[in-house]
């Protein structure tokens, strides 16, 4: 009986991976993953996301849909749904960001499973978000973590602080 031998994929290795029809790639723990093209909702919540960010932010700092970035030096390569960086960091990205943003936005759906949505927080606050927020567009609410393990849950009614100044309406999120 004959073994494979697998091994984990190089960030080098991905960057010559086609990109597929009906998703994209991200590798993630050394294995390419096919991500679906997301449905409705959670572009929609994406849109709504990026718009109130970068509105907040002004000139401070940049809001972008399915930011790459690159949270560990190899093994990893990841899209935030949404992400946020002080201007700062945005001008300084050459091929990719490394590290995490500062702010991490990823909108609960059949990819993004909870287990890996807790394991995609803890790496990314580990490796310089301020923030990692969880999007539910079925239960509209957002569950914001901060490094140290402090959460909170917002719901219809209240408002997000945000760290660089401002706040973002839970409802607008869903609107």
């Amino acid at each position: 009986m004959a073994t494979t031998t697998t091994r984990l994929m190089t960030v080098e290795e991905y960057e010559k991976t086609p990109n597929p029809c009906g998703g994209v790639y991200e590798l993630y723990h050394g294995e390419l993953i096919t991500v679906p093209f997301p449905q409705y909702p959670h572009v929609r919540a994406q849109w709504q996301l990026r718009r109130l960010l970068d509105a907040a932010a002004g000139a401070s700092g940049v809001a972008e849909k399915e930011l790459p970035f690159r949270p560990l030096p190899e093994h990893e390569c990841w899209a935030a749904d949404v992400a946020y960086l002080t201007r700062e960091r945005w001008d300084s990205i050459d091929k990719y960001l490394m590290g995490s943003p500062e702010l991490v936005i990823e909108v609960l759906s059949p990819s993004n499973t909870m287990a890996k949505l807790r394991d995609k927080r803890k790496i990314c606050l580990e490796t310089g978000s301020r923030e990692f927020w969880i999007v539910d567009t079925d239960l509209r609410e957002v569950e914001v973590s901060a490094p140290g393990g402090h959460s909170v849950t917002y719901k219809s009614g209240q408002e997000i602080p945000l760290f660089f100044g401002g706040s973002i309406a839970v409802d607008e999120i869903f609107s």
